[in-house]
């Protein structure tokens, strides 16, 4: 994968209380060397998590042949439990100054999960597990992307999560192609795919632990310290300048739109029902989605950057709405597939890294990182409710007419969305 580190003219942070002199500050790097390093250690650790993820609705509903209502409850468990610890984790880094050692916690405490999933075998202890993986998960992003944001130039902001994204998503794409060989090699090998995860995840933690500096120099700047939040020495951030207007806007937008976005799993299962193919090529369909999104990560982050994130976020919503109807319309089996493989993965690189460059400018640098965690926490519990409700909705009706009734849904409001979110992107075309 190309990385460009071409140069541009400096801007200031909006936002930042430093001031620094455009003349003796060098160019700003695209992407900053803090940012790839993340990248890779995002890479390992979902080559950890994508590795079981991808066996994980088939382990369940077909190998222990539970619900899909039981399966929407565990869904719900991976959207939605590190919502209750992301602003909590994004709160931790902005009040310590330290979000590297806050986002270690969160990377260990998945490690830990790893060696869960080695000895629970029923539903409810698979549901703790997984409880506890997303808990760590739910610390570590939030300070992870606040590091991202305080280490790139305002204008590339999605774009350096595009790239981090990227890479991310690289590790997306091995993690359920390294299972689909495991379980070709070794049928009913669970046990070691659960293995190869913990090992993956072991080498994440080393290298965020040796390899991130744990407050980077913002690029383009002269002197780090004029852009790095300082630690608090007064109360702290407080939770009062996070109900700025911009980002009460965001929070609404993301939290409505999230309740209409249903797990991938349950999206994969119901093309497993439509037939076209057999069961054990099943985890590849999360690769599909993965290389999409890896195809088009930094494309729609320059895109982002130049034509409006809001608007990008709201329209990359369009493309879920799309996978949806692919997924339930009486296309060729193998048609639909891959149409609404390619719709989800262009609905991630619309909107999951996206999502974080707005939350980050939207706020003060002092609260960037809680920020970042209050708007990923509402689209994490909205998801939570979303799985959870769609498990029942399948029952009632059937896969297909659930997934036409949410598309139906979604395409009432991205209009009304559009509009509210559209100031944001206007305010930061005027910086």
């Amino acid at each position: 994968m190309y990385v460009s580190l071409r140069q541009v003219p400096p801007a200031p942070e909006a936002g930042s209380s430093g001031s620094v002199s455009a003349s003796s500050a060098p160019p700003p790097r695209r992407v900053a060397p803090v940012v790839v390093t993340l990248g890779f250690v995002s890479l390992l650790t979902d080559i950890s998590s994508e590795s079981v993820a991808a066996i994980l609705p088939l382990y369940l509903t077909v190998g222990l042949g539970v619900s899909t209502l039981a399966y929407g409850f565990i869904d719900a468990l991976y959207q939605g439990v590190s919502a209750l610890v992301r602003i909590a984790g994004g709160w931790s880094a902005d009040r310590s100054g330290h979000p590297k050692w806050v986002a270690l916690t969160g990377y260990a405490l998945s490690c830990v999960a790893r060696v869960g999933f080695l000895l629970a075998t029923g539903v409810g202890a698979i549901a703790a597990v997984v409880a506890a993986d997303r808990v760590g998960k739910g610390i570590r992003s939030a300070p992870r992307d606040a590091i991202i944001s305080a280490a790139t130039a305002p204008q590339h902001t999605a774009y350096a999560f595009g790239v981090h994204r990227s890479l991310d998503t690289v590790g997306a794409v091995i993690g359920p192609v390294l299972a689909f060989a495991i379980l070709w090699w070794i049928p009913d090998g669970y046990l070691t795919v659960m293995m190869v995860s913990l090992g993956f995840a072991l080498l994440g933690v080393v290298l965020l632990g040796l390899f991130v500096e744990d407050r980077p120099a913002s690029a383009g700047t002269a002197s780090p310290a004029a852009v790095r939040p300082a630690r608090p020495r007064g109360p702290g951030p407080r939770w009062r300048d996070l109900a700025a207007p911009g980002m009460v806007r965001l929070l609404v937008v993301a939290g409505v739109l999230g309740l209409l976005s249903v797990g991938d799993g349950f999206v994969y299962l119901a093309l497993l029902e439509r037939g076209g193919f057999a069961a054990h090529w099943f985890p590849l369909l999360y690769v599909g989605t993965s290389v999409t999104y890896l195809l088009l990560a930094l494309p729609l982050g320059r895109i982002a950057d130049r034509y409006g994130r809001a608007r990008t976020m709201v329209l990359g919503h369009v493309a879920l709405l799309a996978a949806y109807v692919a997924a339930a319309a009486p296309l060729a089996p193998a048609l639909g597939t891959v149409v609404a493989l390619a719709l989800l993965g262009l609905f991630y690189a619309a909107t999951d890294g996206v999502l974080a460059a707005i939350a980050g400018r939207v706020v003060t640098p002092a609260l960037r990182a809680s920020g970042i965690a209050s708007a990923q926490t509402v689209v994490a519990l909205a998801r939570m409710a979303a799985s959870a409700g769609f498990g029942l909705l399948w029952f009632w009706v059937g896969p297909g007419a659930a997934l036409l009734l949410v598309a139906a849904a979604l395409a009432v409001v991205v209009v009304p969305a559009l509009v509210v979110l559209a100031p944001l992107d206007r305010a930061e075309a005027a910086r």
